[in-house]
């Protein structure tokens, strides 16, 4: 199987209302990166962008009539699970589980303003 550049095997794909906002979310977040993998519509909003997080693809979209919002739950290993926490809050995510040492590592949990759970954990 040969999987494009950047792809992985298994990849989310959400639907959002403003998903460029989002991008800018995961950018401020966790330090995501451009792939340089975005089309727009006609009226601006994205068609179809991918983000890279540490090596991991997150394709997303702008919801439509016919395409609606599709958020998810996404666990996500960090360097640092209390600095990430800290910035999730400060770019507007809601606490959904604080910041605890777990056996897995030290973890917390985030609700994002698109409606994404982030469960944050570093080892």
């Amino acid at each position: 199987m040969n999987l494009p550049a950047g792809h992985q095997t298994l990849m989310p794909y959400l639907i959002l209302e403003n998903a460029t906002q989002f991008i800018h979310f995961a950018k401020k977040v966790f330090d995501a990166k451009d792939s340089n993998e975005q089309i727009l519509r006609k009226d601006g909003t994205i068609m179809h962008a991918e983000i890279i997080l540490n090596g991991s693809t997150i394709m997303v979209t702008d919801e439509t009539k016919d395409w609606t919002r599709q958020t998810a739950n996404l666990f996500i290993y960090v360097p640092d699970a209390d600095a990430t926490y800290k910035k999730a809050l400060e770019n507007g995510a809601t606490k959904l589980m604080g910041v605890s040492d777990k056996d897995y590592g030290r973890t917390c949990g985030v609700t994002d303003s698109f409606g994404n759970v982030w469960w944050i954990t570093s080892v």
